[in-house]
Parts: structure tokens; sequence; C-alpha cells
């Protein structure tokens, strides 16, 4: 039995050792990073530089591939398939990983069981924006001039299962308003019939939407975030307004597959929390409306989770659906 325990012992202790020098030595290849959406989006944003600070600190290449289609399952799938040596990592936007699973059907994975959450890289909020001849200046009157369309109003979003989507409907839950959902494939075309009065308003992210709010395009209403932004330093936060279940962000992570070794995830969180300082990525957060976002793999594990219980809930109350 002694033989035995002691067998046991000299086995972990070997595992432990190799999962050290995991650590030590990784990268020791390029770095294949996700992102599962076309280039230039917003996840872009968020991971080029990240790749660049890593290629530059650690002296291997972090290489993005745009692996887009299925809301981002499709880029999302590989990354949980692949080996859990660190060599493989995802940066994504929230909806894959905390909307899909409640407005999918036939999801192949499950991203909280799948992948290892390492760092938030981005929040960013949304705001509720309207077409100039929309006849309120404020929330107050916005949602009386909903209620006076009695099921005739439709609010536009950059497609179905977006937090652009799922926090109109929490609006529209919340406050009883009865708006009709009209998706599209894209802020763009979205933000273009806004624009052109085909829908009167709809949310957005503050990367998307700032230019049209700068040029008078559109007027701002409310913003999501839980202090107002310094982007937008006169638009009031929806909990100042009496509605603070409308706190919402558009966030970019950085996730690995499960069962990654700790060290090695451990490694990778301390150099992204470089980066997040570094004044390169100052710039980056100043011009998207962006919090300071270094934190712990274990706090960003409790945000994603929060997020998760949060989302499927909004998802099932409004019947939410992409299939």
């Amino acid at each position: 039995m002694k033989l035995f325990t002691k067998s046991l012992a000299l086995a972990f202790a070997a595992s432990v050792v190799s999962l050290s020098a995991m650590a030590q030595n990784w990268p020791d290849k390029t770095v294949t990073v996700v992102v599962p959406w076309p280039p230039g989006g917003p996840s872009d944003i968020a991971a080029r530089p990240w790749a660049k600070h890593m290629t530059e600190t650690l002296g291997k290449s972090f290489v993005i591939d745009n692996r887009a289609g299925g809301g981002g399952n499709i880029g999302t799938a590989a990354v949980t398939r692949a080996a859990a040596d660190g060599n493989t990592l995802l940066i994504t936007s929230s909806a894959p990983i905390v909307i899909n699973p409640s407005v999918y059907k036939g999801m192949t994975f499950d991203p909280l069981k799948d992948l290892t959450p390492i760092s938030n890289l981005l929040r960013v909020p949304l705001v509720l924006v309207a077409n100039p001849n929309v006849p309120a200046k404020n929330l107050k009157e916005l949602m009386a001039y909903i209620q006076s369309k009695k099921g005739s109003f439709s609010f536009g979003s950059s497609g179905n299962g977006t937090p652009q989507h799922l926090t109109g409907e929490l609006f529209n839950s919340v406050q009883k308003l009865d708006m009709v959902h009209v998706p599209y494939k894209g802020s763009a075309p979205a933000i273009s019939d806004l624009l052109g009065g085909h829908i009167p308003i709809m949310f957005d992210s503050t990367i998307a939407i700032m230019p049209h709010i700068k040029s008078g395009k559109v007027k701002p209403i409310a913003i999501t975030s839980a202090k107002r932004s310094p982007l937008l330093p006169d638009v009031p936060t929806f909990a100042e307004l009496g509605i603070p279940q409308l706190e919402s962000y558009a966030w970019y992570g950085l996730f690995a597959p499960a069962k990654t070794p700790k060290a090695v995830i451990d490694k990778i969180n301390a150099e992204t929390v470089k980066f997040i300082k570094s004044p390169e990525f100052a710039k980056v957060r100043a011009e998207t409306g962006s919090e300071m976002l270094a934190d712990t793999p274990e706090n960003f594990t409790k945000f994603v989770h929060a997020e998760s219980t949060k989302w499927s809930k909004v998802a099932k109350d409004s019947g939410a659906t992409v299939d």
C-alpha cells in the first residue's frame, strides 16, 4: 500500500513538473487565434493589437484566423475541438458564449464547459439611438411615443441573437412597450436603414454608432453602461432614468479550450493584463468607450456565467430564436 501511495505521489509530482515546464516553454510554436467573425469587425479591434503585443513580447507568431459563420458558432466550435495546449485561442464577442446556446438549436458545443475564460479585452456599452424625425427628445417622451403606436412601432438590430437584439427585447419587456423587432445582417445595414428613416430606433455599440452621433445623423437617448461614458457625457444611463435592468455591454473576450493547463492560462492572462494596461491599448479603449478590464481568469469566469444566466432568461422570456 505504501509503495502504491508513493508511486501515486511520484506520478503527481511528475505531472506538476510537466505542466510547469509546458507553461515555461509556452509558446513554443505559432499560436493560432481564431476570431469567429469577418475581418475588420469589432472583435478584430481587440484581437489584432493583442496578437501584435503577444508576438513582440513572447517571440512567437500569434496569427489571427478569421473563421466566420453561424453567428460565431463555426469558429468557436473549432477552438473547442483544438488541443488544450495554449496554441489555439479564441477572441470573440459575447454572442457565441452567452447568447447562442439559448437562441440556436442543435449547438455542437457548450461554451461554459468546453472553453476556459482567460480575460475580457473590451466591454463596450450600447446606446439607444433614434432617427432625428422621431418626436422625442428623451427616454420618457420616446416611451410615451412608442406606447401611442399600440404595437406598430419597430426597433432594428444588427441581427437575431446579438446583444443589440436582446437588449432591445429586454427594454421591450421591462417597459411593456410591445415593439416589433427588425433584424439585419450586421450593424452597417441596420444603421443605414436607421439613417434613412426605415426603422425609428435601435441599440448599437459605441464602436459602431459614435460616428453617426457625432455627425448629428442620429440622436442618442440613453446608454446602457453603469456610469456615463466619457464619449457621451451628456447622455444619461438607463440606471439614472430608473431602468437599471438595462445595464448591457457588447464585450469581447479571450478564451482557450477547456482543460488547458492552469499554468498556461495564468501566463496568457499575465501577458494580457500587461497589454490591457499598455498606452497603445489605452487609445483603443478610449476610442471604443471601453472601461479598464485587467482581471483574473477566475473573475472573468464569474462574469461569463452571470452573463449566460442573464441572457438565457431574456431569450426565453422574449421567445428570441435564430433557427
